[in-house]
């Protein structure tokens, strides 16, 4: 088959979306599959190139989130689609919809997936869990975008079923984004002090400031070590309470596998404190290499069905709940 993936940023790996959908193109084309796509970045084999598009105050909100929009040009649009049996499209932006709308007119079958929620904008504006604002969210994606849709693809169970709640009319497909056959299992290599790995977008909604409050509070702080996979627009605010912690917490961007794996390896515990997730690979990496995870309990999550009993859960936004939990697992290695 020939499949046209349409994403508006596919070079950057930054955020699990684009890590998958390259993912998705590798693994298809293993199998015998041409796959093109359509977006911004730098050309390619089988790679349609669109400009970037600016939408006044949104783009410049939307880039600290590591986002980028492509603008849509009909010719490329049409170049793209031409003897393509299938479209895949991730995101409900303006480039998305154009391509739908032009696969429509051509008569070529869409699929479309679910990738963002209503809450990475809603935490972003100030909003936080609004469920008034989320709904509203949620009902302008469906009218701008997925109702042209009746099948759409679901990273989790989770989303689906937040779909369904929110008023979405389309068959759901619950297949999971995956991990890299890299993240397998790391022998421990020794190391001193009790270190604590994240990984993610350093955001308002991955909540990483109640990791920072929890180390605070712990009674081993004098010996835990903590390290942040990931950039973001909270980077500098993270690092000035981190210095207020005994050991300062390691932050670093996102390399290659075997650098994570590395770390993982020299690691004793896996945190995630984010509120929103739709699947979340970060987590997924950390446990298949070994790490053992402890977790939001977030109703926006569906990270939490991750957790195998209470001890890897703690309550949401709650630093207190965490530092004891924390704490357990230095008790119980």
């Amino acid at each position: 088959m020939t499949i046209l993936l349409a994403m508006d940023q596919f070079d950057n790996s930054t955020n699990g979306t684009t890590v998958s959908a390259r993912r998705f193109a590798e693994q298809l084309r293993l199998r015998g599959h041409t796959v093109r796509v359509i977006g911004t970045g730098s050309p390619g084999p089988d790679k349609f190139v669109l400009p970037r598009k600016n939408i006044p105050l949104v783009s410049a909100v939307a880039e600290k989130q590591g986002i980028v929009f492509a603008q849509p040009v009909k010719e490329v649009i049409r170049s793209a689609l031409q003897g393509v049996d299938v479209v895949h499209l991730y995101l409900p932006f303006p480039m998305e919809k154009a391509v739908a709308e032009e696969a429509e007119k051509m008569g070529i079958p869409r699929l479309a997936a679910y990738h963002l929620q209503a809450e990475n904008i809603t935490y972003f504006i100030g909003l936080g869990k609004s469920r008034l604002a989320a709904r509203l969210l949620y009902r302008f994606f469906y009218r701008y975008f997925f109702r042209r849709f009746s099948h759409i693809h679901c990273p989790s169970q989770f989303i689906a079923d937040e779909l369904a709640y929110y008023g979405f009319r389309a068959s759901f497909h619950v297949i999971s984004n995956g991990i890299s056959p890299d993240f397998t299992y790391q022998t421990p290599v020794p190391h001193e002090g009790f270190h604590i790995l994240m990984t993610g977008r350093l955001a308002p909604e991955k909540r990483q400031d109640v990791l920072l409050k929890a180390v605070r509070l712990s009674k081993y702080r004098d010996s835990i070590h903590l390290w942040f996979a990931g950039g973001g627009p909270l980077r500098k605010k993270y690092g000035r309470m981190g210095k207020k912690l005994p050991n300062p917490p390691v932050f670093f961007r996102f390399g290659p596998n075997s650098e994570l794996l590395e770390r993982m390896a020299r690691c004793d515990l896996y945190v995630h404190t984010s509120e929103v997730e739709i699947e979340s690979l970060a987590c997924m990496e950390g446990f298949a290499a070994g790490l053992v995870p402890l977790i939001a309990n977030a109703r926006t999550s569906a990270t939490r069905y991750f957790a195998l009993d209470s001890r890897s859960l703690f309550e949401a936004g709650n630093p207190q709940d965490l530092a004891e939990k924390i704490d357990w697992w230095i008790e119980h290695p």
